[in-house]
């Protein structure tokens, strides 16, 4: 009997452990879902702004911050409660924005002004502003804080600001309409995808150059559908995933050979994806087929796909 008790407290144990929730902003709802995703199902939707679209969580898993875009504003939100506690002064229609590795700082793109605001998140102010190329979209910092980069759309380049002085001190030309960004753990390379071009760049950070260009055709999608967004890696470095657009699918990236392994197929319009704190899972935001599709790292199957409300575009999760 005993021994019966102990397994089932065990396995209860194990099935808490893999839980967390998933938060989703709804850029035509104006609200924020939230997801229990061991269940894999819809648990509430709030009401958080005008057109929210960049979602992170906080350093200490308490507060989320999101991009309310036409309300030029970046809302923190309770975790718990769900409650608006704040607001930071992001410059006009912010969309993506970053956070230093200590929590003390956001970086947030300005598409409209060309440039990124520097939020100093404590004191709730603009500490900096920095002048970047057009249509700046894409912003990363990589994990030593040592540089935060900006990738502009229509000039088609990624540009190295230094977190210190805040300026702008190398550029690095990409390919046409760079979406995505996103740092590997050890901070020796910078992952960037090519809307336009439907490709994939990593780059080099001690040279700021191109080491490897991937494209991601797929044989039973024309051209025109490949249009990659956002690219994360996971924390051992083995994998890296790109949502791929209209295109419908994420592109499975072996991140030790920098070859493509294989597509999944997600819902429709795929934008932005986020992994499970224990990274055993990944959730990705399909905004025209209004829901999430929650993925198994360890088969790299698809398991479930849930509704959430109308263009779903950012998305993070927590314990």
């Amino acid at each position: 009997m005993l021994k019966q008790v102990a397994g089932i407290l065990g396995l209860l144990l194990a099935v808490n452990a893999g839980a967390d929730t998933v938060y989703v902003t709804l850029e035509k709802d104006n609200a924020l879902a939230v997801v229990d995703a061991e269940a894999g199902a819809l648990i509430k939707t709030v009401t958080v702004g005008q057109r929210p679209r960049g979602i992170l969580l906080s350093k200490d898993g308490t507060q989320l911050y999101v991009a309310t875009s036409d309300d030029d504003t970046i809302k923190i939100i309770d975790a718990e409660t769900l409650a608006e506690i704040g607001q930071l002064p992001s410059g006009e229609d912010p969309e993506t924005f970053a956070q230093s590795p200590d929590g003390a700082f956001l970086y947030v793109s300005n598409e409209d002004d060309n440039q990124v605001t520097v939020i100093d998140i404590k004191q709730r102010k603009v500490v900096a502003r920095i002048p970047v190329g057009v249509e700046p979209e894409a912003v990363a910092v990589s994990p030593n804080n040592k540089w935060v980069v900006s990738a502009s759309e229509t000039t088609n380049m990624v540009h190295w600001i230094d977190p210190v002085s805040h300026q702008v001190v190398a550029n690095t030309l990409v390919d046409p309409r760079p979406r995505g960004a996103s740092f590997s753990a050890d901070g020796k390379q910078l992952w960037v995808t090519s809307e336009m071009a439907g490709s994939l760049m990593i780059i080099d950070v001690a040279s700021k150059k191109i080491i490897k260009k991937l494209a991601l055709s797929i044989p039973t999608v024309t051209d025109d559908k490949i249009q990659p967004v956002g690219v994360v890696i996971d924390a051992a470095q083995r994998w890296a995933y790109v949502a791929m657009g209209p295109a419908n699918r994420v592109a499975v990236i072996n991140a030790q050979t920098l070859e493509v392994e294989k597509f999944l197929l997600v819902g429709q319009r795929v934008w932005n994806l986020a992994f499970s704190p224990d990274q055993k899972r990944l959730y990705t935001t399909n905004g025209v087929s209004n829901d999430i599709s929650i993925i198994d790292l360890d088969t790299h199957k698809v398991i479930k796909s849930v509704a959430v409300g109308r263009y779903p575009w950012g998305i993070v999760s927590r314990p």
